[in-house]
């Protein structure tokens, strides 16, 4: 049933832009970040520093909206509200969101010392589903000192409960289906009963991940694992299937959220090369899922890889 009364003025809502909000990061917290998506010992390129192939995986920038710029833990609720609130938007229960889909666009890459972004938020869309309501933000991250973009993310959040307002529908979603052969290639990572609390420790202190009284009173059995630490885990497994492990190659990826993951179940990721138009690329459909359950937690995933590394390098 929806919500008695909720309706968003859309007008006021769409193309706002928030307050830029300076965030950062070091090679301390690159490393954190690919142990918490479950990068193994054997790929010191991405966990030791002295390493001389030390690379950054490209879905580290997911994490700093919620980490900003500080490396001490922080009040989730506080961070997600940060900008400011959306113009046009009512009051709603946060605890009602779930993530829906995610998009990374590689523009350049993340320099490997980390350094000081700013991160501009934009409201680019506010739909009525019906059970619920999407709203979709784009994070434009810049360089500090040099200006240069670096990547763009595109983030749908769907709101359980809050739909039925007579907002418009949004666009119809793209669909990639895995071609109908084997898979190219499959990933499999098992994750640990600890997989949670260490990915948090990358940016993002939902409760939901760690408090096993507040996780049932949500809908789940025990805490879960961050959707975007199986997102990156995918994404690295792309990287190390389809590209020879070459950080720099990594172009794009976009995915739908499908169900959770419990830490300590075991993730396997699926996926398909198909063609694209840039003949320097190469697209990759995946999917992925729980071992265990046998259920898909994401799909509608695609990714484009160049053929070959990019001649510029950081």
């Amino acid at each position: 049933m929806p919500v008695e009364g909720f309706k968003v003025d859309v007008s006021k809502a769409v193309g706002h832009k928030f307050a830029p909000e300076r965030v950062s990061s070091n090679r301390r917290d690159h490393i954190l970040y690919a142990l918490g998506v479950g990068v193994s010992e054997d790929e010191l390129k991405f966990l030791y520093e002295l390493n001389p192939q030390f690379s950054v995986l490209p879905t580290y920038p997911l994490v700093l909206a919620l980490k900003g710029d500080s490396s001490d833990v922080n009040v989730f609720k506080d961070r997600g509200a940060s900008g400011g609130p959306l113009p046009g938007m009512p009051p709603y229960d946060p605890n009602k969101i779930v993530h829906g889909e995610q998009t990374l666009d590689v523009i350049n890459p993340w320099p490997i010392n980390g350094g000081s972004f700013i991160a501009e938020k934009t409201c680019t869309g506010v739909f009525d589903k019906g059970s619920g309501m999407v709203i979709e933000t784009t994070v434009d991250l810049y360089g500090e000192q040099d200006k240069k973009h670096y990547c763009s993310l595109v983030s749908k959040s769907f709101v359980r409960g809050y739909g039925g307002w007579n907002g418009p529908k949004g666009p119809k979603a793209v669909s990639y289906v895995p071609p109908k052969r084997n898979p190219d290639a499959v990933d499999v990572f098992a994750t640990t009963t600890k997989q949670a609390l260490l990915y948090r420790l990358s940016g993002d202190y939902n409760p939901l991940h760690a408090d096993v009284d507040l996780a049932p009173k949500i809908g789940f059995p025990k805490p879960i694992l961050h959707g975007l630490s199986t997102y990156g885990g995918c994404a690295h497994g792309i990287i190390k299937a389809l590209a020879n492990n070459d950080a720099t190659r990594f172009k794009s990826i976009e995915a739908r959220f499908a169900s959770p993951v419990f830490p300590g179940e075991t993730i396997e990721t699926y996926m398909w090369k198909v063609d694209t138009k840039d003949p320097k690329t190469q697209g990759v459909i995946f999917v992925a899922k729980v071992k265990e359950r046998d259920v898909v937690v994401v799909n509608n995933g695609y990714a484009v890889l160049y053929k070959d590394s990019p001649s510029s390098k950081l």
